[in-house]
């Protein structure tokens, strides 16, 4: 078991949802159940199923929660090119979040990585 709060992944997750909710407040109010609410819940969805797979009894089960989470970053880049295209987020944000978002990528794959590496040493 993993302590979830001691994983840059997990607070650097958690500031880039609070970040998504601040720059969808600025959607059209025809895009709050569209999509706001899609890059919302795929931004929650990020640390959330980090923090859940930590819990878990095994290796196997984290790393499995830690490829949902992977699948919601890629989620996530996707609604942001798509508001960028739309003219919902200006293109400095654009830029911003998606340094943060592929950061996030490759250091939430490098640890689901390093967690499958150690699964299969130990079989």
């Amino acid at each position: 078991m993993h302590n979830f709060r001691k994983l840059d992944i997990w607070s650097d997750s958690v500031d880039l949802a609070d970040t998504i909710y601040t720059v969808t407040e600025d959607f059209p109010r025809h895009e709050v159940y569209g999509l706001a609410s899609q890059m919302q819940r795929a931004a929650v969805s990020i640390p959330s199923n980090i923090a859940e797979g930590s819990g878990k009894c095994s290796d196997k089960d984290f790393a499995r929660f830690l490829g949902i989470s992977l699948g919601s970053l890629f989620e996530l880049e996707t609604q942001v090119e798509i508001a960028h295209r739309r003219g919902y987020i200006g293109t400095p944000i654009y830029y911003s979040l998606n340094t943060t978002i592929t950061s996030l990528q490759k250091r939430v794959f490098m640890f689901r990585q390093s967690i499958e590496d150690r699964i299969c040493k130990t079989n």
